[in-house]
């Protein structure tokens, strides 16, 4: 076993109360038979990927929410770009959820930057697990500071296999998780939730030094709300 598949078989073995881990957990009402299997495979196979390479940055956001990181496996990727994301790393998946692809729009607005930027990105969460209400799994809770120890623990051992030039916070949440595992290499974003879409595009063009393709952006998010 290679160091990327024994890392998602560590991820995959972790369970907490009202959290969903898309690695060992089949949501009975939107995913496939299969869809933990699939989650975990491309994970490993994105992660081996990256790890074979010079990653330049590493995105951390939050959680995984229930409209993307929950059916996916993949932060910041909805069911829309879940194949634009294996694309990236020169891999192949599939859907792992049924019915019509789900959107969300964060995704979107992240995928309408990594759209314009062919440095190797890799995309992760603080809590790279689905935390919701009790009783209410399609909801989105902020995850506990037990469980942010827990992450913290995985985002350690996943910067020291891809060791990134820098780590890109998006939120302060994300933040202060970033500046304790990885002082003085973390850039903090404005999240593009709760009216920070402007400001969090506009950072991120210009810490990648590029110019925002207009159509790119607002087909993205046209995407979304259609």
């Amino acid at each position: 076993m290679n160091a990327a598949a024994r890392f998602v078989a560590t991820v995959r073995g972790f369970a907490f109360e009202n959290v969903f881990n898309p690695y060992s957990d089949r949501c009975a009402v939107h995913d496939r038979a299969d869809a933990p299997a699939i989650r975990s495979a491309t994970l490993s196979a994105i992660l081996g990927a990256a790890a074979s390479g010079e990653i330049h940055s590493v995105w951390i956001g939050r959680d995984l929410g229930y409209r993307g990181g929950r059916r996916t496996g993949l932060a910041l990727t909805d069911d829309v770009h879940v194949a634009a994301h294996a694309a990236r790393w020169g891999i192949e998946t599939r859907r792992c959820t049924k019915g019509l692809p789900v959107k969300e729009r964060t995704a979107a607005l992240a995928w309408s930057v990594l759209d314009e930027i062919e440095l190797p990105v890799f995309l992760w969460n603080v809590f790279p697990f689905h935390p919701h209400e009790p009783g209410l799994p399609f909801t989105n809770r902020s995850h506990r500071a037990s469980e942010r120890a827990v992450g913290e623990e995985i985002l350690s051992e996943l910067l020291r296999l891809l060791r990134p030039e820098r780590v890109v916070a998006l939120g302060g949440d994300a933040a202060s998780c970033g500046e304790r595992v990885a002082p003085g290499k973390c850039l903090k974003v404005r999240h593009p939730s709760y009216g920070g879409q402007a400001d969090f595009l506009r950072q991120m063009f210009e810490l990648y030094g590029r110019r925002p393709n207009p159509a790119s952006v607002q087909g993205d998010l046209l995407s979304y709300l259609n």
